[in-house]
């Protein structure tokens, strides 16, 4: 008979032995990345720092935050350029095009605005979310621009008319983060009714629905070169394919409410949660390389660690936080790091759902 010990010992349906050694040997070696470590700690906003975007020059970087002002950094130095005023509540989503001269926020006053950088004023509103406005994103190729909030509802606006093209229903609760891009899926959104969808952007329905979260999920990041994106749940961090949404792997070990997720060009991907803890991952093997917990500035509480939200510059070679404690942090590789071995026994039965 078969001895059912798993411990060193597998078959495959020849009924030929593999030994795990030889399993382990043929998964993939994670790649060594450098630790990171804090290099700048820049204070300026009067309430929690909610979103950021980098400008496509790499020379300057935008936040919003709770004091409802967008403030615009000096990247290179973090001294301030420009504070713009004009939301009524807290600032969720600020996102700077490539294409035009152009800054656009939303916020919890229910509005989406366009910025003209060249004259630092609004000059159009997006009107008809009936909520609560948490994250927009650009269109990489059209000009089109989708917003989602708290109505359950992803708005899809002719940047230059200001009329909604689409409102894309069908979660049945709080979108808490929106993806375009230029190949199909071209919008992907995440929700607090603990799915994701997949949307056509001509037809303005739903290609496809991913529940294989238990939990609300806070966060979607898109992977800059490969075809594939990841989610941020309590549950996990997965990652996926596209077109359709087949699901890649589990990267378990955050146990916490994890609000953001960034990813570099060096597959190094960053969460960060509601206690301030930031943890780095290797992309395509999934190894927690380095695990950070964020301190307070001076005079804070210590519940006041918290990461809302994150970003890589355009180089990948800094990663800027947002932050409770009312603070932007800005990270760096560590450069005078050695390579050490990696000693990683991944788990051989992976979850696959």
């Amino acid at each position: 008979g078969i001895n059912a010990e798993y411990g060193d010992v597998s078959f495959n349906n020849n009924n030929k032995m593999i030994t795990l050694a030889s399993r382990r040997a043929a998964l993939p070696k994670p790649q060594w990345h450098a630790p990171w470590k804090l290099m700048r700690v820049i204070s300026g906003h009067l309430g929690w720092v909610r979103c950021v975007d980098v400008d496509h020059t790499n020379d300057w970087f935008v936040t919003g935050s709770a004091d409802r002002t967008i403030k615009i950094w000096d990247l290179g130095s973090g001294t301030l350029k420009l504070s713009l005023t004009g939301h009524i509540s807290t600032v969720r989503g600020v996102a700077v095009s490539d294409r035009h001269p152009y800054l656009f926020s939303c916020g919890e006053d229910k509005q989406v605005k366009c910025w003209d950088l060249e004259q630092n004023k609004v000059i159009r509103h997006y009107h008809g979310h009936l909520s609560a406005v948490y994250s927009l994103s650009i269109h990489p190729t059209l000009d089109v621009l989708c917003s989602v909030g708290r109505d359950s509802t992803c708005r899809v606006w002719d940047m230059r008319t200001k009329s909604c093209i689409h409102t894309l229903t069908g979660h049945t609760n709080t979108v808490s983060s929106v993806l375009t891009q230029a190949t199909e899926p071209q919008i992907i959104t995440a929700s607090h009714d603990t799915t994701m969808r997949l949307w056509d952007i001509v037809a303005g329905k739903t290609r496809a629905t991913l529940t294989n979260h238990k939990k609300s999920i806070r966060s979607l990041v898109l992977h800059p070169t490969q075809y594939t994106f990841a989610s941020a749940s309590a549950d996990n961090i997965k990652q996926w394919k596209c077109p359709g949404g087949e699901f890649i792997q589990n990267l378990s070990g955050h146990n916490a409410i994890l609000n953001t997720l960034a990813l570099n060009q060096d597959g190094v991907l960053v969460s960060g949660a509601d206690n301030g803890t930031i943890h780095f991952w290797d992309w395509k093997t999934g190894y927690n390389f380095q695990r950070v917990q964020s301190q307070v500035q001076p005079g804070s509480l210590d519940s006041e660690a918290g990461i809302f939200a994150m970003k890589f510059d355009k180089s990948g070679s800094r990663l800027i936080t947002c932050e409770t404690d009312k603070t932007i942090k800005i990270y760096k590789e560590d450069d005078t790091a050695l390579e050490e071995p990696i000693n990683w026994k991944p788990d051989l039965l992976r979850k696959k759902y």
